[in-house]
Parts: structure tokens; C-alpha cells; sequence
């Protein structure tokens, strides 16, 4: 686990595949995600993603956990599972895009890569509003950090064909502005590779076909 950056201090060696198995043989339970987040195991800390119920989610809540992510896999799970059900998710992948801590920054890409994949009725106007935020931290060096960015970048030129258009622009432009950037060259083409591949053009043609 270490070898692929996530911090194994409190960690188990359980696979998320069995957590989600687990998370479905208990279903949800607000006070207990609690628990097994305040545990500080690393497996519990995913679970209590998988298991809280969005609606009951505070945004006092949110902050307190997102400070004690100390893991890239936490964090990831935390926003797709449950975050980006949360009534702030937007509000939020904004505000932590802006933060400077690292696994906070994370956090904001990652959200915003996550509502892109799940939330099918947001109109492309407001997943627009990621591109300004995906441009400014292009140039950001650490790791989790421009890895987030990618993702984000990636997962929403994939939503449609219009946003799939409107990221290969963006990822132009990042390649444009900052030419001396390692991390902006390396999200900007490694987005690139996929969103003009041939395969991902055809699964977003066909997903419009099917929705149209």
C-alpha cells in the first residue's frame, strides 16, 4: 500500500471490494459511520464513507473529516461515496479546489471529478465551472494534487460530447499557458490521449444515443 502512496499507519489490508460488501450487509447508519470514522482505522474511514447517509452530512461534519484525511484512496472514496451527495458538494469542490493543504486541494478536483460521473442532471453550465479552477492549478507540482486535477479534467470531457469539446480546449489552453510547466504539460496530454481516443468518442456517442 505504501508503494502506491497511501499511508499505512492504521491500515488493515482490507480491500474496498469487501468493504463495499460489508457496507452492504450493514446499509446506512449515520451514528455509525461516525464511529468508525472517529477509530482512525484507514478500512473504517472508507466504510464510514460507504455507509453515512449524504442527507445527514453537515458541512461541519465535512470539514472536520477532510481535515484528517492523511491518504489519496480515503479522500477518493470519501468524495465519490458520499460527498458529492451532500446538498454542498458544489459549493465545496470550489472552496477546496482554492485550499493549499494537499489532500484538502485533492479533495476539491476529486469532488469535482466525482459529480461529473454521478450527477446526471447537473447541466453542463455548471460543471463549466470547474475549467477556470482545473486552469489554475495546472502548474501544481504534488502529486495527489495534479493527479485530482487529470482525473477531474478527464472525467468531464467525458459527461458529453459539448464538455468532451469543451476540455480538449481547455487542455489546449493549459498546454498554451504554460509551456515550462511539468505538471500542466502532463495533465493537459495525458487528458488529451483519452478524450480524442477513438473508444471514448464512441461510448459518448452511444450514451447520447441511448439518452436521446
Amino acid at each position: 500500500m505504501a508503494r502506491f502512496g497511501i499511508n499505512p499507519e492504521g491500515t488493515l489490508g482490507i480491500s474496498v471490494t469487501t468493504l463495499r460488501k460489508i457496507a452492504k450487509e450493514i446499509g446506512k447508519d449515520h451514528e455509525l459511520a461516525q464511529e468508525l470514522w472517529e477509530s482512525g482505522i484507514h478500512e473504517a474511514r472508507i466504510l464510514a464513507a460507504l455507509v453515512d447517509i449524504p442527507k445527514e452530512v453537515t458541512v461541519k461534519q465535512a470539514e472536520a473529516w477532510l481535515k484528517e484525511i492523511d491518504s489519496w484512496d480515503v479522500c477518493d472514496q470519501l468524495m465519490m461515496n458520499l460527498f458529492d451527495k451532500t446538498s454542498f458538494a458544489y459549493k465545496k469542490a470550489i472552496e477546496w479546489s482554492k485550499r493549499k493543504a494537499e489532500f484538502e486541494k485533492r479533495a476539491g478536483y476529486a469532488l469535482m471529478a466525482s459529480l461529473a460521473f454521478h450527477d446526471k442532471k447537473a447541466d453542463d453550465s455548471q460543471i463549466e465551472l470547474f475549467f477556470p479552477l482545473i486552469i489554475e492549478a495546472s502548474t501544481d507540482e504534488r502529486n495527489f494534487v495534479k493527479k485530482a486535477v487529470n482525473w477531474a479534467l478527464r472525467q468531464i470531457g467525458k459527461r458529453n460530447m459539448a464538455l468532451n469539446k469543451g476540455a480538449i480546449a481547455i487542455s489546449n489552453e493549459i498546454i498554451n499557458n504554460f509551456p515550462e510547466s511539468k505538471s500542466a504539460k502532463w495533465i493537459a496530454k495525458d487528458a488529451l490521449k483519452e478524450l480524442q481516443d477513438d473508444k471514448t468518442i464512441q461510448r459518448i456517442n452511444n450514451k447520447e444515443i441511448r439518452i436521446s
